[in-house]
C-alpha cells in the first residue's frame, strides 16, 4: 500500500506570451510516496501574494496528508476542509491549497491503479473535445487582433476563439461601446461565419448597465455565442436586466471557489455557461460536484484552464466526463508553463484536443523547467 511520504511546493513566475508576456504566477505541488511515485498538482494563484498565503496553506496543509493512502483522496479532501474551517470558509488561500494537494492526489491515485483519471472520473463520454482559442488582445490595432485571431481559426484550426477584454496592453478594448463593436465586426470577418465567439468582459473594467446591453445588442448582430462576466459578481440585478435585452448566452462564476457559492450562481437563473477552474475550486473533487449542479440545471460547464499543462490535463478530463461541456479552451500561442513544461505539450488537431490517456493526469512536469521559473 503507498503512502503520501513527503510535500513539496513549487511557486513559478512567468512571462505568459498569450498575456502580452505579462509576469503571472502559479503553486505547483508534488506528493511523494514511499515506494517512489509522485503527484503533481497546481493552483492558478496567478498574483505573488496569493501564491505566497497558498504555499505556506500547504505547508500547514501537509501533516494531515503525509502518511495517509492515496486511493482515499476523497476521505483526504473531507479532512482538509473539516481542518481549515477557521480560514477556509467560501474560498480564499486554503481553495488554492486545497486544489493543488487534490489534484496531486488524484495523479497518484490514477498512477498506482494504472488508470487516466477520465477512467478514474468514471468514463470519457467521448475521445476528444472541440478546442477554441483562448488569449487577449493588447495591440493597439484593431485590424491586427482580428486577423490574429482569424489565423488561429482558418490556420490552426480552431473552432472558435475567446477574447479577454480590459487586460494590459495597448488594445483597450472593454472602455469604449463603439471601438468595441467595431472590433466584433472586423473579427467575424476575419474568423469567418461558422466559428464561435466569446468575450469577456475582463475584471479591470467596470461597465454601467445601458454600456453592456449596447456592446451586447450589437455583437449579437455578428454571432456572438456568449459574453462572459459581463458584471462583478455581486450585481445580479444588471444581470437580470442584461437577460431582459439580449439573447446570447451568460457566461459566469470563475471567481467562485466551492460548490456552495456555484450553486448560489446557478440559482439566480441567469447564467447559461458555469465558467470553473480546476486550480481554484478545490480541486478535481470541488469541480466533480460543480458538474454534478450544471448538469442538474441542464446549463453549460466550462472549464477555465488558463495555466500550466496540469490544469489543462485535469480539465480535458473532466471536460470529457461530461455531456454538457461544448469545448475546451486552449491557449494558443507557445508558452512556458505549456509547451516547456511537459515532453508533450498539449496541442489540438483540426479543432480537436484528444482526452489524456496515460495513468493519472498523464502529463509529469519536468523539475528543471520548475527550477528555471522558480520564484522565491
Amino acid at each position: 500500500m503507498s503512502r503520501v511520504s513527503a510535500v513539496s511546493t513549487f511557486p513559478v513566475a512567468y512571462p505568459e506570451p498569450n498575456d502580452n508576456n505579462n509576469q503571472r504566477y502559479l503553486l505547483f505541488v508534488r506528493l511523494e510516496t514511499d515506494d517512489g511515485l509522485t503527484g503533481w498538482g497546481e493552483a492558478i494563484t496567478q498574483f505573488p501574494a496569493a501564491t505566497r498565503a497558498a504555499q505556506a496553506m500547504v505547508e500547514g496543509m501537509a501533516e494531515i496528508v503525509v502518511g495517509s493512502d492515496p486511493l482515499d483522496n476523497v476521505a483526504i479532501w473531507r479532512r482538509l476542509k473539516d481542518a481549515t474551517w477557521w480560514y477556509s470558509y467560501r474560498g480564499g488561500a486554503a481553495a488554492f491549497a486545497l486544489s493543488a494537494i487534490d489534484v496531486a492526489l488524484w495523479d497518484l491515485k490514477g498512477k498506482i491503479l494504472g488508470q487516466p483519471l477520465a477512467v478514474l472520473l468514471g468514463g470519457a463520454q467521448r475521445d476528444r473535445v472541440p478546442a477554441v482559442a483562448s488569449t487577449h488582445a493588447f495591440n493597439s490595432s484593431l485590424e491586427y487582433e482580428a486577423e490574429r485571431h482569424g489565423r488561429y481559426v482558418r490556420d490552426e484550426g480552431y473552432i472558435g476563439v475567446k477574447i479577454g477584454m480590459g487586460k494590459r496592453g495597448d488594445a483597450r478594448l472593454g472602455y469604449d461601446v463603439r471601438r468595441d463593436i467595431d472590433f466584433v465586426a472586423l473579427l467575424r470577418e476575419a474568423v469567418g461565419p461558422e466559428a464561435l465567439i466569446m468575450m469577456d468582459r475582463g475584471q479591470s473594467l467596470v461597465w454601467d448597465l445601458d454600456a453592456a446591453i449596447r456592446r451586447v445588442s450589437a455583437f449579437e448582430q455578428h454571432g456572438l455565442k456568449w459574453i462572459e462576466e459581463p458584471f462583478e459578481p455581486q450585481d445580479v440585478n444588471a444581470f437580470h436586466k442584461l437577460r431582459a435585452h439580449v439573447t446570447t448566452m451568460i457566461a459566469a462564476g470563475e471567481r467562485e471557489w466551492d460548490a456552495r457559492g456555484f450553486a448560489e450562481v446557478i440559482a439566480t437563473g441567469v447564467v447559461d455557461v458555469i465558467g470553473c477552474d480546476v486550480g481554484r475550486a478545490e480541486g478535481i473533487t470541488g469541480t466533480l460536484a460543480v458538474i454534478a449542479q450544471v448538469e442538474q440545471a441542464n446549463l453549460w460547464f466550462n472549464s477555465h484552464a488558463w495555466s500550466s499543462a496540469v490544469n489543462t490535463a485535469a480539465s480535458i478530463a473532466l471536460s470529457a466526463s461530461t455531456s454538457r461541456c461544448m469545448f475546451q479552451e486552449l491557449k494558443p500561442d507557445e508558452n512556458p508553463m505549456q509547451h516547456e513544461l511537459v515532453e508533450t505539450p498539449f496541442a489540438q488537431t483540426a479543432g480537436w484536443i484528444e482526452v489524456p490517456r496515460g495513468p493519472g493526469l498523464g502529463v509529469e512536469p519536468l523539475e528543471h523547467v520548475l527550477r528555471k521559473y522558480a520564484w522565491r
